[in-house]
């Protein structure tokens, strides 16, 4: 299995991780809010409440960025060590991206949010 694809995988438990910090950060969440998590999540405030929608930003860009690694590899046209490195740096920036989120530096937080969209499209534009 190739770097970018274990990316991919990366990519998919972000958000759980992002959730957790959300969940077990709030300081209020057990049984009775597993009941209702949707409602509990809904209804935090601060850096719980940035999780949960760095969360749910990162189940946004989940689907693009898999297309993007799987199309680069069934091409054939990128280099295995382009669609590796972009896929990393995707990584890295999603990374970046939940720590801006959860610090609250949204001005920051939308460049890594534009870096993370345009490495998406450097994906598929190196498989053209």
């Amino acid at each position: 299995m190739t770097t970018a694809f274990w990316c991919v995988l990366i990519a998919i438990c972000l958000p759980y991780v992002c959730t957790s910090i959300a969940k077990f950060r709030s300081g209020k969440f057990g049984a009775r809010a597993n009941h209702d998590p949707r409602a509990f999540l809904d209804a935090l405030e601060g850096m719980p409440r940035r999780a949960n929608a760095a969360q749910l930003n990162s189940f946004e860009a989940l689907p693009a960025f898999a297309a993007a690694v799987i199309i680069a590899h069934l091409s054939g046209h990128a280099q295995q060590v382009t669609q590796d490195v972009l896929a990393v740096m995707f990584i890295t920036a999603r990374l970046l991206y939940i720590v801006c989120y959860l610090a609250d530096w949204a001005k920051l937080r939308s460049l890594v949010w534009f870096a993370s969209l345009a490495i998406i499209i450097a994906l598929f534009v190196v498989s053209a």
